[in-house]
């Protein structure tokens, strides 16, 4: 990349860390931030609210994506780059492929955060694991009526696929 464009990455990555500032002084959750960027503007900001929220999926980089999502009127973010004062976690990572951004850029990586109480390694560990080998009981029942939704999915002409 160009000098130019490190920079403007740069400056977009020091307002991400602003919002983990501003949400540290509220008091309102942990210490992440986000922006999301289109054409050269921040179109939505966000920063972690857990604990005031009571919501543990109000993560700063989720909390960002539903507020462009909405200005934007769509659930894709295809033309945006995302920038986050923090590598994101297994869930707002999952959040953002589903948000199919064109960038992500993170400025601490998530052994930083980790030093700092903040630490999602089990989760990385326990994805790939089998049902019965994860931490938390988890179960399969196999309902018959368990393809009912999908067949109806594949069937409907007015879907709009995602």
């Amino acid at each position: 990349m160009e000098q130019v464009e490190w920079e403007q990455h740069k400056k977009f990555l020091k307002q991400a860390v602003k919002m983990a500032e501003k949400g540290v002084k509220s008091g309102k959750g942990g210490p992440f931030g986000a922006i999301i960027v289109k054409d050269g503007k921040i179109i939505a900001r966000g920063y972690n609210q857990v604990t005031s929220s009571n919501d543990p999926t109000r993560h700063a980089e989720v909390d960002a994506i539903r507020k462009a999502c909405k200005k934007l009127g769509t659930f894709e973010l295809k033309d945006c780059v995302i920038y986050s004062s923090c590598e994101p976690c297994p869930m707002c990572l999952g959040a953002i492929y589903w948000a199919r951004p064109k960038a992500l850029f993170f400025a601490a990586d998530r052994f930083t955060a980790a030093k700092y109480g903040f630490d999602d390694e089990f989760i990385y560990k326990e994805v790939p694991l089998p049902l019965e080998k994860r931490t938390l009981h988890t179960v399969c029942i196999q309902m018959e009526n368990r393809n009912v939704p999908f067949e109806q999915w594949e069937e409907k002409t007015d879907k709009i696929a995602y």
